[in-house]
């Protein structure tokens, strides 16, 4: 499979038809997104081998989310913005949506769309990778964790990881530890008060936080399935735990400004995301699973990366519309009283 996809990104014109039917047959497309191994895997998956035949010039304008959901915001009133795609989080896309700044999505202007199932599916956003929040742990060190609440467990002091930049999903998960719902927060607030008392190290990124699992700073904490597995096939002791809580559904896509400088090379750019050769790619390297049906995965990857059908149906998923009022007072509290 792999040398077959191999020869099918060498075709040229032809793959450049196929990812990018309304593309300037030149031009540039600028891509906000986060920087790492994503920004690196895009590189390797999309921007060369599917975007390059295209005659796109992909320039990554790489940055955190809050930096990037900033600069569209300011940009909002522009004739002509500095961003033409803009890679975020399913909370972060649905909530930028209702500043009205992205161009609708269709099965016209993104064919690949109609491979996406319509639950994934929104009218502002396509849906590239779906993982879930876990618990990862050193399997050297520790018992597997049963669930979110064993990060209150005092024998534990010391021994978690968290990740600043992931902070909505630390209260969220807090929040279903103690048995709240996903549209108010209150006991998961009090639970990382109490939290704070048993001393977790908080790290300002995911790869921060891989370092610190890899020289046992920490021995576990709260990330997604997709990580979890990645890492492991990286060299680093550590397995994965599905919360008896339930995981909760993480969705990572993008988004077209409308006032983007190339919006049809970011059309384009989308329809790449959901180009089977990249999401088999992210499955891949990345360890997420696609989010379109005609993806050839591997079965025994899928076991890996996906979850089982009763997994799935405990999944949690986001309130985007609570999250939507609250994301900003929720950080303000996370800075000033978790963190302090």
């Amino acid at each position: 499979m792999t040398n077959q996809l191999g020869r099918r990104t060498l075709l040229g014109t032809a793959a450049a038809a196929a990812i990018a039917p309304n593309a300037r047959a030149a031009g540039q497309v600028v891509v906000g997104t986060w920087g790492g191994d994503y920004a690196a895997l895009l590189g390797s998956n999309i921007d060369k081998p599917l975007m390059a035949p295209a005659g796109i010039e992909v320039i990554q304008d790489v940055g955190t989310q809050d930096a990037r959901r900033a600069k569209i915001t300011a940009e909002r009133a522009s004739r002509r913005g500095s961003m033409d795609v803009a890679c975020l989080s399913d909370i972060d896309l649905y909530t930028m949506s209702l500043l009205n700044v992205w161009e609708p999505i269709t099965e016209e202007n993104v064919p690949n769309l109609k491979h996406v199932p319509k639950a994934y599916r929104t009218a502002y956003s396509v849906p590239q990778i779906i993982s879930g929040k876990v618990m990862v742990y050193n399997p050297a060190k520790m018992a597997a964790p049963a669930g979110f609440i064993d990060m209150w467990d005092p024998k534990n002091k010391g021994k978690l990881g968290l990740i600043d930049i992931q902070y909505l999903y630390v209260i969220m998960l807090a929040n279903l530890a103690f048995g709240g719902p996903m549209n108010d927060f209150s006991r998961g607030k009090k639970a990382l008060m109490d939290l704070k008392k048993l001393e977790p190290r908080i790290y300002p990124s995911n790869e921060a936080f891989a370092v610190g699992m890899k020289g046992e700073e920490v021995l576990y904490g709260p990330m997604w399935l997709a990580r979890g597995v990645f890492w492991k096939k990286g060299g680093i002791n550590m397995a994965t735990a599905v919360p008896k809580e339930g995981a909760i559904a993480y969705v990572s896509g993008a988004s077209v400004t409308k006032n983007g400088p190339n919006k049809a090379n970011g059309l384009a750019y989308l329809n790449a995301m959901l180009d089977p050769r990249s999401q088999v790619g992210f499955a891949q390297n990345m360890s997420y699973a696609p989010t379109i049906d005609n993806a050839p995965v591997a079965p025994d990857l899928m076991k890996a990366i996906g979850f089982t059908d009763a997994e799935q149906a405990a999944l949690h998923y986001p309130d985007f519309e609570y999250l939507a009022k609250e994301t900003s007072s929720l950080l303000d509290w996370w800075n000033k009283e978790f963190k302090a």
